[in-house]
């Protein structure tokens, strides 16, 4: 393969992540309103609006964790690119379904039906990113990973602000499913979507990933070393933290802060482009100044402090500046992370990018249920005890040696 084609391959695979990711941001500042004004419309409590929100957001990732390792594999079997196939097709499913809920039961239905579809692109693609790399280069791709994830998570918050407030006069019903401005952003998405699943469709080559000669015992041993375990365990904490901040935050703004949905959208923007801009620095320049390891323990206790930090401010600024901290501290772990799993095994790249992903899953699960519970005592717990997790899981690193 040649340097023009591999260039190829990846910017499709980072195509792909950034469009999905672009979805899952569209959600994040809306989430809160979107899911007030079906559950009004429902004639549900309002005190159970907080309660809705934290279970429509685990459970997205909860049907992720079930199947991701489902996808993990089988993109062993057959080959990356039907399984990101399969994926995008989900995706777009999702999103019209979402865009077009006139009730929180659909709503459940289109993030159930995200959850086991979508939950095979970030992993999978990944997975083909490091089919196609050298050890060598690893961490840096990785980092560009990072990147399309996180700028998807800077302009979906924007675009879903945005198209969520425009005065676009429409109202339409099919059945059961209602169009109006509110379905803008969705459908947006599923557009957007469509268009790169046709790109993808004609010009990705697949990669197959064999384990011929993996025996079951070798397979074992990789996966459950105590080098495996301590990485899982970090990446766990991680996306337990990121995903309760991001939950909690929408809430925290619109109820605590008074922001708007613009408001909000600005906080998740800050925190994607910081993740967008340093991962790849980090990647690419940060084991010049410190190790692997080293780089993680600081990111982890930037992003620890700053949550602690988080509610003893009102002020506009010094939110969005907390919010920047946090999301440095965010960008220097990530990619280390996610190449040292990477890295954990040559013959099972899928299968463990997968179980990481999975992994994560529970952290985006456990996250927004245990965030939207603590907000019942104060605003304070959910950040504070996110930081001191964040904080404690640092003494993990002392376990954290050579892979096997």
């Amino acid at each position: 393969m040649d340097r023009k084609e591999k260039l190829n391959r990846i910017y499709l695979i980072l195509l792909s992540l950034f469009v999905v990711m672009l979805g899952y941001g569209i959600l994040l500042p809306t989430l809160p309103y979107y899911t007030e004004r079906l559950a009004l419309k429902d004639n549900l409590d309002r005190d159970l609006i907080n309660f809705h929100i934290g279970l429509l957001t685990s459970i997205y990732p909860l049907f992720q964790l079930l199947f991701v390792v489902v996808w993990g594999k089988l993109s062993d079997k057959y080959g990356r690119k039907p399984i990101i196939i399969v994926g995008l097709i989900g995706f777009v499913i999702m999103q019209l379904l979402t865009g077009l809920a006139t009730s929180l039961t659909m709503l459940y239905i289109a993030r159930i039906f995200g959850g086991i579809f979508t939950s095979s692109v970030i992993p999978v693609s990944n997975a083909y990113l490091s089919d196609i790399t050298s050890e060598k280069r690893r961490t840096k791709i990785m980092a560009w990973s990072g990147v399309a994830i996180s700028s998807g998570v800077i302009f979906g918050p924007v675009v879903g602000g945005f198209l969520s407030q425009t005065n676009i006069h429409i109202k339409y019903s099919i059945g059961l499913l209602h169009l109006d401005r509110f379905s803008v952003p969705f459908l947006f998405a599923a557009i957007l979507g469509l268009i790169v699943l046709f790109i993808v469709t004609k010009w990705l080559k697949n990669t197959v990933h064999f384990q011929k000669q993996t025996s079951k015992k070798m397979s074992l041993r990789f996966t459950f070393s105590k080098y495996f375990i301590v990485l899982l365990s970090l990446s766990f904490i991680l996306q337990f933290v990121v995903t309760l901040f991001e939950t909690v935050f929408s809430i925290y703004g619109k109820d605590e802060l008074g922001f708007n949905s613009n408001q909000v959208g600005i906080g998740f923007m800050l925190c994607g482009s910081v993740m967008a801009v340093l991962q790849p620095v980090f990647a690419s320049y940060g084991e010049k100044l410190l190790s692997t390891k080293k780089q993680i323990a600081l990111g982890l206790l930037i992003a620890g402090i700053s949550l602690i930090a988080f509610p003893f401010f009102k002020n506009e600024c010094f939110v969005y500046g907390l919010i920047i901290l946090f999301a440095a501290g965010g960008a220097m772990v990530t990619p280390n992370l996610l190449s040292a799993v990477s890295l954990t095994s040559k013959e099972n790249t899928g299968r463990n990018i997968s179980i990481q992903s999975s992994t994560n899953s529970i952290g985006q699960i456990l996250g927004p249920v245990l965030g939207t519970w603590l907000i019942a005592g104060d605003f304070y717990y959910p950040f504070t005890i996110a930081g001191v997790i964040v904080l404690v899981a640092i003494s993990s690193l002392f376990l954290l040696k050579n892979p096997p």
